[in-house]
């Protein structure tokens, strides 16, 4: 039971304490109310858009510099470590003079196989060799005729790989990929042969029209031939004016697809250089020729790694040869033309003018006729590389 004496002083403490609360709350918040005011009428957005312009530009300011200041780094670590590894590399100098032939990067290597065949590192990966040389039959003797493939449009001759006395050696010379389009495909690789036994009379023709007493050429001439033959002007006059006179009298243009092609395709750019390099006065006899020429090329398709051999012969005719996937070493004659300005043009198409249809395989040729003319004529025959 609650006493008088203790209820009273309580119940006189609770309305000064009501009272002094609603005094404090209607303060507070006039207060807070005139504090909102005075920062609404403070506010200055454009300097707020100002403040947030000048943040954000020195931030990308600060990740450009960072960013530029990585890619120096990285530039000036690998710089130091290339001087590094120089500077501890071991070398070791050939005693052989800057001129010597070993020196030259366009120099064909030869190498072995593991028949013991002697073969030419191409440095493509798709076809990775030539061969030095290559044997084919004579062909004034004609071959026999056998039964044509079920792939094969037109009666088709089998060329044994070895039929005796009438073979033919032929030497590498030079090589090339030919490559199309801005974006450098690569076509096929292209070989350039020469009848080893008509080497000495090509040799010949080149020493005399650089100097005419000479049997072979020294450093001076050598540069002097190689300009011509790299010229597109000159080289367009040598090599029309040796050829129309059947020199070389044999050469065989062998072709490696590098990737799955067809026979129309290899035709159509066949037709295109013959066109550019024949002669401007074309009568009937040449159109019947080219005739000739795109007959022989209706037929499927070419797998890459398959050899086409396109052969010149003495009188000029033209010997297309396929590889159909016989007897290893067999080659197919799948046709001929004997108009000599076919063979002619199309050889032009390679080795002369202005533009040609690999500029690395004109540029090895060249290289080759070089090995040739600096050794004395009727000497290349027996050239070990």
């Amino acid at each position: 039971m609650l006493r008088p004496s203790a209820a009273r002083p309580l119940a006189r403490r609770i309305p000064a304490t009501v009272a002094r609360s609603q005094r404090r709350t209607f303060i507070v918040r006039a207060r807070k109310d005139a504090d909102r005011r005075g920062a609404l009428d403070t506010l200055n957005v454009e300097r707020l858009s100002q403040e947030s312009h000048d943040y954000h530009r020195t931030r990308r300011n600060f990740l450009a510099a960072g960013a530029v200041a990585g890619i120096v780094s990285f530039v000036y670590t690998a710089w130091k470590l290339k001087q590094a590894i120089s500077n501890n590399a071991t070398k070791l100098d050939s005693p052989l003079s800057p001129t010597d032939p070993l020196h030259d990067g366009n120099r064909k290597v030869v190498v072995h196989d593991e028949e013991g065949n002697e073969i030419v590192r191409t440095g493509n990966s798709t076809v990775p060799e030539l061969p030095r040389t290559i044997t084919l039959p004579d062909r004034s003797e004609p071959p026999a005729v056998q039964d044509s493939m079920p792939s094969v449009t037109s009666p088709t001759l089998v060329v044994p790989p070895h039929s005796g006395d009438s073979e033919t050696e032929y030497t590498l010379v030079g090589f090339g990929v030919r490559t199309v389009s801005f974006l450098s495909i690569q076509v096929y690789v292209v070989g350039y042969y020469i009848a080893t036994s008509d080497i000495a009379e090509l040799q010949a023709r080149l020493v005399k029209k650089i100097n005419p007493i000479a049997s072979t050429l020294v450093s001076t001439e050598k540069d002097q031939l190689r300009e011509k033959l790299i010229d597109a002007a000159e080289s367009e006059e040598i090599w029309n004016e040796l050829l129309a006179s059947g020199v070389p009298a044999r050469s065989v243009f062998r072709v490696v697809p590098v990737r799955d092609t067809d026979f129309h395709h290899l035709r159509d750019g066949f037709v295109r250089a013959i066109q550019a390099n024949a002669d401007k006065v074309q009568d009937d006899q040449f159109g019947e020729a080219m005739r000739q020429f795109r007959h022989i090329f209706n037929r499927g398709k070419v797998p890459k790694r398959k050899q086409l051999l396109l052969a010149r012969d003495r009188d000029g005719s033209l010997a297309v040869l396929y590889d159909e996937g016989g007897k290893k070493g067999s080659k197919h004659l799948i046709g001929s033309v004997s108009d000599e300005r076919v063979s002619r043009a199309l050889w032009l198409n390679y080795l002369a003018g202005k533009k040609v249809a690999s500029e690395p395989a004109r540029k090895s040729i060249v290289e080759g006729i070089m090995e040739f003319v600096e050794r004395p004529v009727g000497t290349v025959a027996a050239q070990v590389v």
